[in-house]
This record gives C-alpha cells, structure tokens and sequence, in this order.
C-alpha cells in the first residue's frame, strides 16, 4: 500500500485508510490464515468488536504473527468496539474485557458499535441516556491511555449532534455504512465540520454492489473488479474503508487501490445511484 495511504484522526494520530475488517470471521484457524495474508498484503489497521466473538483470536494471531512480519505492536492499528448489551453501566467493565481479550495494554480506537442497548425498545428514551452513561466511560478509559482514541459507529445525524454538545472529549471518528447507494451527505458534512473521521463500512453492499450493472461497466472501462472499484471510489474521496475477505487473493486485491484513480465521469456515475438504501441494519429508528 501507498505510504500516503492514511488519515490523521483529531488526536494526532494517523490511521490507515484501508483497514482489514473481522466481521463473520471465527475459530482460531480462519482467523489466523486470514491475518498471515492481510500482514503480507500490507495492513496495518484491523477492525473487530466484541459483538464478533474474535477479540481474543485476532490477538494470539497478531502476537504470534508480527514478528513473521518484521513488525511490532506499535506499527499496527486496532479498532474494536463496545456491545448494544453493554451499553452504560456495563461499559467499562466491557470495554477493559475487549483490552484483555486482545492481549494489549491499549486499543488504538474504540467505538459504540450501536447507538440503542440491547432489550431496550428503538423509540425509548433510556438509549439516549445509555449513550452518555457510555461516552462517559471511555472517555475516562481514553485519559488512562486504555483506548487511544473514541468514537462511534452507525450513529446518525442527530446522535452525532447530541454527542457534541455533551462530550468532553469528541469523538474521533464515525463508521457507518457507506457505499454508492448511501452516500451520506448530511452526516458527511457534520464530520467534516467537527473534524470526525468518517470511516465506511459494508463498501461492498454485502456483495450485492459488485454486481450492479454501473459498477461492472466501470470495472470493466478501468480493468479493475468491482470491488476494487467500490473501495477506491471511498478512498479517492479520503474516506476509510474496511474490506473483509478470507480469501488471500482478494485480500490482496483489496489493498490494490492506490495505484489507479477514478476519473470525474465515473465518480459521478457510481455517486448517481444513491437511493438512501441500507443493506445493513438502519440506525435511523433508535431514540
């Protein structure tokens, strides 16, 4: 990957643009082979969260695997993130088990993963109130220099806005899904203004965007695939991605992004399907 291949967060510190993403992966065999590939590929970020059930293998394979690598703990960025059942009181404890299950004495980013609480109704109240309880513990844990940096994921709009008129410390970055058919804008624009990262997840619609017939005429105009495509179309606009694959060659292919560039026509074409559509859960409903 580029050596200009990343993005500084608010707190100073520069995180890869292209992450290796966790999700679906389990049992102490795939996620080691998968990790030896992304390694050798060149990632240096990795994106878990307790909800995953990885934590603890995703740390014996990095402990293990680094020094194949010719790297240490420091040369890579880890991301997990914070359970909807532990949400407020539990937060803490949750997210020092996520530091343990890791075998790290730091997360380099921890998230809300969700911002409702497992049990709790969409449309109640008490999730807005288990937001803070939340925010309030990592905060405390990111001044202990347990968690490097905070924030928050498939947060909208309108939680964002809460979030910043309370926070002591501001988030320093938002994952959410983000691909040509949800493109964003509103949220996008808040981030930018309070100087949040903006990270995509789901790049690829669940694998249902690279078979869209505007992504393949693309692909097929610049000789790239259609995921290559989707990736570079966030990244070229300096958002982070987070590919997931447990296929070595794909896992290579999706770190090749930065050797091509999508001209102005093809941007607009893949930005011209956004319909609002979430192939993921949509937070919009959460009080």
């Amino acid at each position: 990957m580029s050596s200009t291949s990343s993005v500084v967060l608010n707190t100073g510190v520069s995180m890869p643009l292209v992450g290796f993403g966790t999700y679906k992966l389990c049992g102490s065999e795939e996620v080691y082979i998968a990790v030896d590939a992304a390694l050798q590929a060149g990632y240096r970020a990795f994106d878990t969260a307790a909800v995953y059930g990885n934590e603890a293998e995703l740390g014996r394979a990095l402990r293990d695997l680094l020094p194949k690598h010719g790297l240490t703990r420091e040369d890579i960025f880890i991301t997990s993130k914070l359970g909807p059942k532990d949400q407020g009181e539990g937060a803490m404890e949750a997210a020092l088990h996520s530091v343990s299950e890791l075998g790290m004495d730091y997360i380099d980013l921890y998230l809300i993963h969700w911002p409702g609480t497992q049990g709790v109704a969409v449309g109640n109240p008490c999730n807005q109130g288990n937001r803070a309880g939340s925010w309030a513990a990592l905060e405390e844990l990111h001044a202990q220099g347990k968690l490097r940096a905070i924030g928050v994921s498939n947060y909208t709009p309108a939680h964002m806005k809460t979030l910043l008129q309370s926070c002591r410390t501001p988030p320093a970055l938002l994952q959410t899904e983000f691909h040509p058919r949800l493109c964003q804008t509103e949220l996008r624009r808040a981030c930018e203004e309070q100087g949040v990262c903006f990270q995509a997840y789901s790049s690829l619609g669940k694998g249902e965007l690279v078979k869209h017939p505007v992504v393949m005429e693309v692909a097929k105009g610049c000789e790239r695939t259609p995921a290559q495509v989707l990736l570079r179309w966030a990244v070229q606009q300096g958002v982070p991605v987070l590919p997931k694959s447990s296929n070595p060659t794909r896992i290579r292919e999706n770190t090749a992004l930065f050797d091509f560039s999508l001209d102005a026509g093809a941007v607009e074409r893949l930005t011209a399907l956004d319909d609002g559509h979430n192939y993921c859960r949509d937070p919009s409903e959460v009080a």
